[in-house]
């Protein structure tokens, strides 16, 4: 049993409970494991560092769950869940364990600035290890939303960039408007399909717009093994430029497969198949590959048992589960 740091874990503040609270957690994830999900989303943590012991797993990096401050379109609000959600995880669970949680933070891109200003204050003061963004974020218009590409992001990310920290980009449902597709299945929407094509859409806009050439240290982490791109962007590199007269609009100096591994890493999150994993690792590279778990949406005895059990070498296992991770996250690692 390899020791472990898990990077895609969830809760869900008080404050972001009560916003959400008419979300019907039953319908989506059936009525048992939603009970699970509402338990294991705030409190509880004494069981679940016990959990976390038999499992190998030294450290948890916690973020808030979708859509989170994504999914608000009142922009002062959005602001105060940010500050709430990053002030709470602190102190129930960073604080009160030391070295065993730390967290990402929830930022509010409704205002750019406003995420920029929250994140230096997130990673400055209270030790957080970067920003989790709960995909493309909702605007005062109902009909408007905005993706990270956008020019108005560019102060965001000229702080992330600054700071030094990564930026894990998490799923979340389609827009309304583009779900036309899955009329008749509603079971696609979510995390059996429709997660994975909204964020691997949204990461290629984030490789065409340039902005790893303008930051090339800048670093994107990626849940469920880099959400299919491992299989999907050699064809679309080698398609891109071969319709429409070559008219991308894509402003990348390099080949998208490249960023994968300089700027992208992918977690085993929530996705525990072996040869979706050996088609990862041969697509990102050993060293930007990362345990994880997707907790409580998962339980964490199904993926570390599984990770435990890959067919890879000791070393390789050591590096993926916990040594990347530390590196990447600047965390100190108990003997």
């Amino acid at each position: 049993m390899v020791k472990k740091i898990a990077l895609e874990e969830h809760f869900s503040s008080p404050m972001n409970t009560k916003l959400w609270q008419d979300v019907d957690t039953a319908a989506v994830f059936g009525p048992t494991d939603a009970q699970f999900i509402r338990e294991n989303l705030w409190g509880n943590q004494k069981n679940y560092v016990q959990e976390l012991n038999g499992m190998a797993i030294d450290q948890v990096v916690l973020s808030l769950n979708s859509p989170g401050v994504q999914g608000i379109s009142d922009k002062q609000q959005a602001i105060a869940l940010a500050k709430e959600s990053n002030d709470a995880v602190t102190e129930a669970y960073v604080n009160a364990y030391p070295g065993r949680f730390s967290a990402f933070a929830a930022v509010a891109l409704q205002d750019p600035q406003a995420a920029a200003d929250e994140l230096e204050r997130a990673v400055t003061q209270l030790g957080m290890k970067g920003a989790l963004i709960n995909g493309y974020t909702n605007l005062a218009d109902p009909d408007e939303v905005v993706y990270l590409d956008d020019p108005s992001m560019a102060v965001f990310w000229a702080k992330v960039n600054e700071l030094n920290v990564p930026v894990y980009l998490h799923p979340r449902n389609p827009q309304p408007s583009q779900q036309r597709i899955y009329a008749g299945y509603p079971g696609l929407i979510g995390s059996a399909w429709g997660y994975t094509q909204e964020t691997a859409v949204h990461t290629v806009r984030l490789m065409m717009s340039g902005l790893f050439d303008q930051y090339p240290n800048l670093h994107l982490i990626l849940g469920h093994l880099g959400e299919g791109l491992s299989q999907t962007l050699p064809r679309t590199q080698a398609r891109l430029y071969k319709q429409r007269h070559g008219q991308t609009g894509a402003k990348n100096l390099r080949p998208l497969t490249d960023y994968l591994r300089t700027n992208v890493f992918a977690t085993t999150s929530g996705h525990f198949s072996t040869a979706a994993f050996l088609a990862a690792l041969e697509a990102f590279g050993p060293d930007h590959m990362l345990f994880s778990l997707d907790f409580p949406y998962v339980t964490n005895e199904e993926g570390a048992n599984w990770f435990d059990q890959l067919p890879i070498d000791d070393s390789l296992k050591e590096q993926i589960g916990y040594q990347n991770a530390a590196h990447l996250l600047n965390l100190p690692l108990s003997d």
